[in-house]
C-alpha cells in the first residue's frame, strides 16, 4: 500500500492480546474460520466490550458502544466504507480495513454481460419475444469500441481488464494521469475526460462515494457523452439523477444500467423506474461472499504479524 494511506499498523504485542468481537449477523462458517486464523474465540456482539482490554471487530458497521471502546482494528464485511464513515468521526488511530474478495471479478462479469446484452440486443429481443414478434436485428461486435472506466482500483482494474480481453478500448479515469495500471490501455485525469467520455460506446463507475465524489458524474459529464451507454457499479450518490435524465431524454446518454441508487430501495413511485432505456438492477453486482470476508481478514491478519499495513486499508481521511 503507498505510502501516502494515512493508517497505521497495529502495534503486534496489542494485537496478540486483543480479544476478537464479531457482528451477530456474521454467519457460523465465518466465526469458525476468524477463529481459526487468529486461533482465539469471537464473541459475538457488542454488549461484552465494555471492559479496558484491546479488541479488534468484524462486521459492517460499528456500533455506538463501541466507538469510545479500546478498538484497535475494524474489518469491514463490505467493500464500500462510505455509510459506516458517515456514522460519526472515525476513532483515532484505528485501523479501517475493507472485503474485496472476488468482487472484482463478480462486478467486471455483471458490466460485460450488459455490454454484450447491448451488442447483440437483447433488451430488444425480449421485447419482441413479449410480443411474439419475429423480426431480425443486426448484432454489433465489442471489439474496436471504446470503454471509460471510473475508478481504477481493484474494482476498477479487474473491469477493464475483462473488457480489455474482449477487444475493448479501455480508458481509466483516475485522481490524475498515471502510468495505466493492468487492464487499461491508458489513464486519464478526471479533469482531462472530455474526449474520452466524446468517444466513449460505455461508460463504467466503480467510483466509491466520498465528499469527492458525490454527484460526480452532473450535467457537464452527461451532456459530454455522444450516446454512451452509462453503468454504475460505484455509489449512487456519486450521480445526479435529474441530469442523467436530462441526459437520457436528450440522447447525449444512450441508455443506462443502475446497480446502485441514491436511495435504496426505491419505492415503487420513484421516478427512476420511469428513466427511458434503463434497467435498475438490485445492488447485486458485487455481492460479499463468505470466503471473500474470511479471505481478505486473513490477508490482513498475516499482513500485520509481519508489521505490513494491509492491502485493503482504508485512508479514512479520503474515504477509501
Amino acid at each position: 500500500m503507498p505510502s501516502r494511506i494515512h493508517a497505521h499498523v497495529p502495534a503486534p504485542g496489542l494485537l496478540a492480546r486483543a480479544r476478537l468481537l464479531a457482528a451477530p449477523t456474521l454467519g457460523a462458517s465465518v466465526v469458525r474460520e476468524l477463529e481459526r486464523i487468529t486461533g482465539r474465540p469471537v464473541e459475538q456482539g457488542s454488549s461484552s466490550a465494555a471492559s479496558e482490554e484491546p479488541f479488534v471487530y468484524v462486521g459492517a458497521s460499528l456500533p455506538d458502544a463501541l466507538r469510545s471502546g479500546p478498538l484497535v482494528w475494524f474489518h469491514s464485511v463490505n467493500a464500500g466504507t462510505d455509510a459506516l464513515l458517515s456514522a460519526g468521526p472515525w476513532p483515532p488511530g484505528v485501523l479501517l480495513t475493507r472485503t474485496v474478495g472476488r468482487m472484482g471479478e463478480r462486478i467486471a462479469q455483471y458490466v460485460l454481460a450488459w455490454v454484450l446484452a447491448d451488442c447483440q440486443s437483447v433488451p430488444e429481443f425480449a421485447a419482441q419475444h413479449a410480443r411474439a414478434e419475429w423480426r431480425r436485428i443486426p448484432s454489433e461486435l465489442v471489439s474496436g469500441e471504446t470503454a471509460v472506466i471510473y475508478g481504477t482500483g481493484r474494482i476498477g482494474s479487474a473491469v477493464a481488464a475483462l473488457l480489455r480481453g474482449c477487444g475493448i478500448r479501455t480508458v481509466g479515469v483516475g485522481r490524475g494521469a498515471r502510468t495505466a495500471p493492468a487492464g487499461f490501455d491508458r489513464v486519464v485525469g478526471a479533469d482531462d475526460d472530455a474526449q474520452p467520455l466524446a468517444e466513449a460506446r460505455w461508460v463504467v463507475s466503480t467510483l466509491p462515494l466520498t465528499p469527492a465524489t458525490a454527484g460526480f458524474f452532473g450535467a457537464d459529464r452527461f451532456a459530454g457523452m455522444g450516446g454512451a451507454t452509462f453503468i454504475n457499479v460505484g455509489r449512487g450518490a456519486t450521480v445526479d439523477m435529474r441530469a442523467l435524465e436530462a441526459g437520457l431524454h436528450s440522447g447525449a446518454v444512450g441508455g443506462a444500467v443502475l446497480d446502485v441508487l441514491p436511495e435504496e430501495p426505491a419505492a415503487p413511485g420513484d421516478r427512476c423506474w420511469q428513466l427511458p432505456r434503463t434497467v435498475i438492477t438490485s445492488h447485486s453486482a458485487g455481492i460479499t461472499a463468505d470466503e471473500d470476508i474470511v479471505t481478505d481478514f486473513a490477508a490482513c491478519w498475516e499482513a500485520m504479524a509481519q508489521g505490513r499495513l494491509p492491502g485493503t486499508a482504508v485512508d479514512v481521511r479520503r474515504g477509501y
